[in-house]
């Protein structure tokens, strides 16, 4: 089975990973965040979340130089563990991924009504609330189909125009913040709590939902093997994205708290947008509106492209249709992954963002299993295979740990009834059970061949590093010696 094009230089896949982490809400929901958290609460909280996502980061970056091969999680933990726990963080970051893509069909259309209020019209049906519209769910679906182009020609097409959206999303971001921190005051921004609030207690409470804003940097572990540099810089590049999309994060926010009183902001519909046009900088709103047009195009590509390269590694492995793992053609196309990727994006984004919203809220219960999954595999590797060499390594083991337990915490959060992070009684419940149950079921149906090939299939290359005997009793012997 033929390998992924090695295509992806360190910019680009920077970029992938750090614009998959920038989402698009973020920069006109920053107003109700402020009410409820204060404006220290959010751009604190998330500056915090931030450190115990870089302490997940780092367990990934170990693990992408270890094992630079499409799938990420998958591939860790099938060769960590089992056939089962790699179809677990498969199936996890699949319900994960198309549900934030499905979502981003229509959510774009949505998103350009301000510029375009036409677009709002032609309803075909309702659903949750939302309507969908013709026009709508029109553009949703050309913009699916130029992704899937994009990456149909190569994965270095996609991954050169995502950094062009990226630099100019940066760009953009730059200016507000000069504009911001120049022609503000910190008078705007200090106190940075509500009167009466607590500010320890204001801050841990958003550290939960900060955690959900960051988890786009596993996508770079994903793309490992398209990636064209030794493997230490594809480590290096897993962390790079974390600290520069929650750096971007926190500047930006703290600079619509600085332009105008942040107590103002909070009561503006759309947080940094209205915050710069208040106060008298309109062409600065606007390019904030574009920050967060540009934080959906970023995150769709990066997604659709990641999303991909999770079923080629479960189609390698033999936890998914077989076919789904071939890769064709001079430029590596994997066409059947890229187009069942396209198929159910378009088929769930029918339903439009008042029903995808119930999937959406899901996924951060499974980014944080599979998160969970990535930092025991970290633990695991080194134990049943000591001879693997790691080029980028992590130096104090006890910090990916932490990050999982912050992980574990968000999901029980997001499980226990009655919480800010509460999924939705009883829809959003039923849709993670019956994903679990469907996984199941698919697991238990699904001819997985014999382990020992299927490892061959997933690993490539890698395979005699981590299972060649020869191999490893040369290595025991010469640490023995050592000793």
């Amino acid at each position: 089975m033929t390998d992924l094009r090695k295509s992806i230089g360190l910019a680009p896949l920077v970029a992938l990973g750090a614009a998959g982490v920038v989402g698009t809400s973020w920069i006109y929901t920053n107003g109700q965040f402020f009410t409820l958290y204060g404006a220290g609460g959010e751009i604190f909280g998330l500056g915090i979340a931030a450190v115990f996502a870089s302490f997940v980061a780092i367990s990934y970056g170990e693990l992408s130089s270890t094992l630079p091969r499409a799938g990420g999680e998958v591939v860790y933990a099938y060769t960590a563990y089992n056939r089962p726990m790699a179809f677990a963080a498969g199936w996890l970051l699949i319900g994960a991924y198309v549900s934030s893509l499905a979502f981003y069909v229509t959510a774009f259309g949505y998103l350009l009504k301000d510029v375009f209020p036409s677009l709002e019209s032609v309803p075909l049906w309702t659903i949750n609330g939302t309507t969908v519209h013709l026009p709508v769910l029109a553009i949703g679906v050309l913009l699916s189909l130029v992704v899937f182009g994009l990456n149909w020609r190569g994965v270095s097409l996609g991954a050169s125009v995502q950094l062009v959206l990226f630099a100019v999303m940066i760009l953009l971001g730059l200016a507000l913040v000069v504009v911001g921190f120049s022609q503000g005051s910190p008078s705007n921004f200090w106190p940075p709590y509500s009167p009466g609030a607590d500010p320890v207690g204001a801050t841990i409470r958003f550290i939960l939902p900060g955690m959900t804003f960051l988890t786009g940097f596993g996508l770079v572990a994903i793309l490992a093997e398209d990636a064209k540099m030794p493997p230490r810089r594809i480590g290096r590049a897993v962390v790079l994205s974390v600290v520069l999309a929650a750096g971007f994060y926190c500047v930006v926010l703290l600079s619509s708290a600085w332009i105008i009183p942040w107590e103002k902001t909070a009561q503006l519909e759309k947080g940094t947008i209205d915050a710069f046009r208040t106060a008298g900088f309109d062409v600065l709103g606007w390019a904030a509106y574009a920050i967060a047009v540009l934080g959906l195009l970023t995150s769709f590509v990066g997604l659709f492209v990641a999303t991909s390269r999770i079923l080629i590694a479960m189609g390698r492995a033999g936890l998914l249709p077989a076919a789904l793992g071939r890769v064709r053609g001079p430029r590596a196309t994997p066409g059947p992954a890229l187009v069942f990727t396209l198929v159910v994006t378009i088929g769930l984004g029918l339903l439009g963002t008042g029903a995808i919203t119930w999937f959406l809220d899901t996924g951060g219960v499974y980014i944080g299993l599979a998160w969970t999954i990535g930092v025991l595999c970290l633990y695991r590797l080194p134990r049943r295979f000591p001879w693997l060499e790691s080029p980028y390594r992590v130096r104090a083991r006890f910090l990916p740990g932490i990050g999982a337990l912050v992980a574990v915490l968000v999901i029980a959060f997001s499980l226990w009834p009655g919480t800010d992070l509460s999924i939705a009684w009883p829809q959003e419940y039923l849709i993670l059970a019956g994903w679990l149950v469907l996984g199941l079921l698919l697991y238990l149906t699904t001819r997985g061949g014999e382990e020992r090939e299927a490892r061959r299939t997933l690993l490539g290359s890698y395979y005699d590093l981590t299972f060649g005997e020869r191999r490893a009793r040369r290595r025991q012997q010469r640490s023995r010696a050592r000793r």
